[in-house]
């Protein structure tokens, strides 16, 4: 028999290294990072001071905050779930330790482990109430939104007789606590927050996580279909309410940075960040309907934000421009997600 003649030899599909330009159509975060690259370049050339140190100083402390809750958020979100109370639960966990620290003379450490303890908790009863009772999560976490700003306002009166809380410099512990959560790093002569740290770490560890650990395949299988994943053994509840208290225990990070840095907290702050949340999660490649997406996607998404917000005001142009951009990136994150989600489905095939 000739070498001609010899039947082919079939090649295991799964032997078979993908291609390079196969391997990046499945990470969700593509758009994201193409977007970033496109932002970043456009208002580099607008403005000379965008590209700056202190103009990168600027827009990466934007980002931070805004990012270490929008990587809880995809996490959520991967997992099926959405969490309307992330924005209001950061001024909440802020009050709590301003008015233990500053009005009732608690140490500041003690404050904070407080308002952690009531973040958990909150976040622990949102994803109890959810796979309870069956509700979306949409209108549970509306109902603790709601419930959260009332708090506030009324608590927040009640003991100060106003609507915000000052001085927490003057409290026992807050030098410490200042250095973990609010102090900066000098880098080239440029001063630096250290809430970018906090955001790059917590970016890192969700990352981690979510693709080298069983509980991120939890979080893919709960998102994908909770009853299959349920048959087959993963624990839907458990995940569920690990990733409710992983959100709030990123938006207590995010009041305790902005207490211990500002010194003072309005008990209307954080409204409405709830939908930047989402929407940064959403351009990093979440999908709304859950089991696709990426937490360092997220972080690129709210980078995004950071420098787009920045850049506007570099560039001296109205801030309104800054909705309208809003409105556009979610509209083409959405329509981006879902092609390359199609793709990807097809390159896995």
């Amino acid at each position: 028999m000739t070498a001609s003649t010899q039947p082919a030899v079939a090649v295991d599909e799964r032997l078979v290294r993908p291609r390079f330009v196969d391997r990046l159509i499945v990470r969700p975060e593509l758009g994201a990072l193409l977007g970033a690259v496109l932002v970043f370049g456009f208002f580099s050339v607008v403005t000379g001071q965008f590209f700056s140190a202190l103009g990168a100083a600027t827009w990466l402390d934007d980002s931070a905050t805004l990012g270490i809750v929008a990587v809880a958020v995809a996490l959520l979100m991967i997992g099926g779930e959405f969490d309307l109370s992330a924005g209001v639960m950061t001024a909440s966990t802020s009050l709590v330790t301003a008015i233990l620290s500053v009005r009732l003379g608690w140490n500041v450490w003690l404050a904070l482990l407080v308002s952690l303890a009531f973040a958990l908790g909150v976040g622990a009863l949102n994803g109890w109430l959810v796979l309870r009772t069956g509700l979306p999560s949409f209108i549970v976490t509306l109902g603790t939104f709601l419930a959260l700003q009332g708090l506030n306002l009324g608590v927040t009166r009640l003991v100060t007789g106003t609507v915000q809380v000052s001085g927490m410099r003057a409290a026992d512990g807050y030098s410490s606590a200042g250095y973990l959560f609010a102090s900066t790093v000098e880098i080239g002569g440029t001063s630096f927050q250290i809430s970018i740290v906090w955001w790059i770490l917590v970016a890192l560890l969700a990352s981690w996580v979510l693709l080298r650990t069983r509980f991120g395949n939890w979080i893919f299988a709960v998102g994908g279909s909770a009853a299959s994943s349920r048959a087959v053994g993963v624990p839907v509840l458990r995940t569920k309410v690990s990733l409710f208290m992983t959100t709030a225990f990123a938006a207590w990070l995010v009041g305790s940075i902005n207490i211990l840095r500002f010194t003072t907290v309005q008990a209307n702050q954080g409204i409405g960040l709830e939908f930047q949340y989402i929407i940064a999660a959403v351009i990093g490649g979440c999908l709304l309907t859950g089991g696709f997406g990426s937490a360092i996607g997220a972080a690129v998404g709210a980078l995004i934000f950071g420098m787009a917000r920045q850049g506007i005001v570099f560039a001296q142009w109205n801030s309104d421009w800054f909705q309208l951009f809003l409105g556009i990136m979610l509209l083409a994150a959405v329509l981006v997600n879902n092609t390359f989600r199609r793709r990807a489905e097809r390159v896995r095939r």
